[in-house]
């Protein structure tokens, strides 16, 4: 049986994305827009998919352009495709890079204009297309959330769209479909959800119950990421993992996000960046800077990180916490610094100044200088 709760579920059958279709049927809907990567196309789980619509007499389109980091023009295209073939909904499968796809092309459908037009937060005036978001990998939490980032191409800069019309009509989550990713993957999905955990604890905008879903999910990632990413086939592994990224979605969806993140899109939006791995590699330095107000805080994320903080001030306890997050980030083999990943220090200038326009940043415990963010992305290299 399906363990539910909110608007997620985590099935444990084999391709139980059955119910899934059989809940799409009740909600009268008879054509759908599949939004996924090519990857996932190749290996035959989008055939499985609209196999099984079309058991249910649901029609279904395919657009499987979406690139890693969703750009302005893939929601262009798959706009057209809900043109041409009048979709009534959109069904996004993959990871998060589908999931934000498809929220910008659901978005813009029902409001107009183009999706540059719903950069910040709460722009748009209707709710998108009915979306139904079915998740493969454990990290973005994409599929349960009011975050949408689509790559502006002309301006090099990833756009945080927020807002509450994006928020998926279904999500699933099935730990079996999450078995067998690459490992590389599987610890860039993972440092992801970690990234969220922290950063909604930390946020000024973080309640009792924010607190509460982020503190499980640091639990659980601290300790199921490694035997996730070392032992891909370990269902129970994956399931915990599944848990741990929908809790922290959870709680940056109310707490929203911090620095670790605004960053992030940058570096994603002007050299194509995989947004996990840059997020890891950001998350210790961005928490070191927030220790000056955060330390409390961070000393707790140390102790659910297992670490025991019972002897310490609240400033070692946070230098505990950078240090748990760093061995776990080296366990899984994530790169140690964004020189590895091509970044040049003579366009930190630039990143910066994106990033303290990053909606993302607006709930960092500590607002940042230009110049402290330039020395954040230099201590990251």
């Amino acid at each position: 049986m399906p363990l539910v709760f909110g608007c997620s579920r985590f099935f444990h059958s084999q391709w139980s994305v059955t119910e899934a279709a059989a809940d799409i049927q009740g909600h009268g809907f008879r054509k759908a827009l599949i939004v996924t990567d090519k990857i996932l196309n190749q290996i035959g789980v989008v055939a499985r998919l609209t196999a099984l619509l079309a058991e249910h007499d649901i029609e279904s389109v395919v657009f499987d352009e979406t690139k890693p980091n969703p750009t302005m023009t893939n929601v262009e295209s798959g706009l057209a495709m809900i043109k041409a073939h009048g979709c009534d909904c959109v069904i996004s499968l993959g990871g998060g890079s589908p999931h934000d796809c498809a929220k910008g092309i659901a978005l813009v459908a029902t409001n107009g204009g183009c999706i540059q037009d719903y950069e910040g937060v709460d722009c748009s005036a209707r709710p998108q297309l009915p979306l139904i978001a079915i998740n493969t990998t454990a990290g973005t939490a994409s599929e349960m959330t009011r975050f949408c980032i689509i790559t502006d191409e002309a301006r090099q800069v990833k756009m945080a769209i927020i807002d509450k019309h994006v928020t998926p009509l279904m999500s699933v989550n099935d730990p079996e479909l999450m078995l067998a990713k690459p490992a590389g993957l599987t610890a860039a999905t993972g440092m992801d959800a970690l990234t969220h955990a922290i950063e909604a604890y930390v946020s000024t905008a973080a309640t009792p119950v924010t607190d509460a879903s982020a503190v499980m999910a640091i639990q659980l990632i601290a300790n199921h990421l490694r035997t996730a990413v070392n032992q891909g086939d370990d269902l129970h592994a994956r399931e915990q993992m599944a848990y741990a990224q929908f809790l922290a979605g959870m709680a940056f969806n109310n707490a929203s996000l911090g620095y670790v993140h605004a960053m992030a899109h940058q570096l994603g939006g002007f050299y194509d960046l995989p947004h996990g791995v840059c997020n890891a590699v950001l998350l210790p330095h961005v928490q070191a800077y927030n220790a000056r107000v955060s330390a409390a805080r961070l000393k707790e994320v140390a102790r659910h990180m297992g670490v025991d903080v019972s002897a310490m001030s609240d400033a070692q306890g946070a230098e505990a916490a950078i240090a748990a997050i760093k061995q776990l980030a080296l366990d899984v083999k994530i790169p140690a610094g964004l020189e590895q990943l091509g970044v040049k220090a003579d366009d930190f200038d630039v990143l910066a100044s994106n990033a303290l326009k990053d909606a993302c940043g607006f709930t960092n415990p500590k607002q940042a200088s230009h110049e402290e963010i330039v020395a954040i992305f230099r201590a990251a290299m």
